[in-house]
């Protein structure tokens, strides 16, 4: 499965100043697939080319905001510069993303919403498994806590509002829904999604390079496994 990028004629964007000393790279206003395509462009292309005065770069839905040095460079300048990497980027090849395989163990102790989101949709909990784990989700953008990704794609036949007491603890590992949204919870957190599985796979590993699993860009595909495969696979990483 391949997503476009930036490609074949330039994409629609402004840029606009924030504060004196960042930038702001615009393609939308909404969460849109063919807009993250374009950010993701933009980010694949800071993370091998540094502009004279950057100092960091921040991908989010439809944005991509570039922290600098106005000491170092004005920002009419950085504005040019970027207009000509947008119209380069235009003409590259397109890109395959990385797909990610997650494992989940869906439902019991778990997945102790699981039944809760089946009752609120009308449907049986494997209803709910098998919807939950068809999609491939895109990773928009790592925020919240460490590692936690942002995962657009799911459906909404499985839509759950969140809790009405949140959580203290959430388990690590934890598959949660919140709205039309679904992720993974890559530290113990308080949280108030619906839970309704969890994965053996760290998401979140702070002694690595990169700590984190995920990125934006990337594809998650989940796929359902038994509470011995779970426990298998947790004994292994031990």
């Amino acid at each position: 499965m391949a997503f476009s990028v930036i490609k074949g004629k330039p994409a629609s964007f402004q840029i606009l100043p924030l504060g004196d000393a960042a930038i702001v790279v615009k393609f939308g206003d909404t969460i849109d697939r063919e807009l993250h395509h374009n950010v993701q462009a933009l980010e694949n292309y800071f993370a091998h080319h540094c502009l004279q005065g950057m100092i960091e770069h921040v991908p989010a839905y439809a944005t991509v905001t570039i922290y600098y040095d106005p000491l170092q460079r004005p920002f009419h300048d950085l504005d040019q510069e970027l207009r000509g990497i947008i119209a380069e980027l235009a003409a590259a090849p397109e890109a395959d993303p990385r797909i990610v395989e997650i494992p989940v163990s869906y439902g019991g102790e778990f997945g102790p919403d699981l039944e809760f989101v089946a009752r609120h949709n009308s449907l049986k909990p494997e209803d709910v498994i098998q919807i939950h784990s068809t999609p491939d989700y895109l990773v928009y953008m790592i925020g919240f806590a460490p590692g936690f990704p942002y995962l657009g794609g799911m459906s909404q036949r499985i839509a759950a509002p969140r809790r009405d007491s949140p959580r203290l603890q959430i388990p690590v590992g934890s598959v949660g829904i919140a709205g039309s949204q679904t992720g993974v919870y890559p530290i113990e957190t308080p949280g108030g999604w619906q839970l309704i599985g969890r994965t053996p796979i760290e998401l979140f590993r702070p002694r690595e390079i990169p700590p984190t699993r995920l990125r934006a860009g990337d594809v998650v595909r989940f796929r359902p496994i038994t509470i011995e495969e779970y426990n298998s696979s947790r004994a292994k990483s031990r």
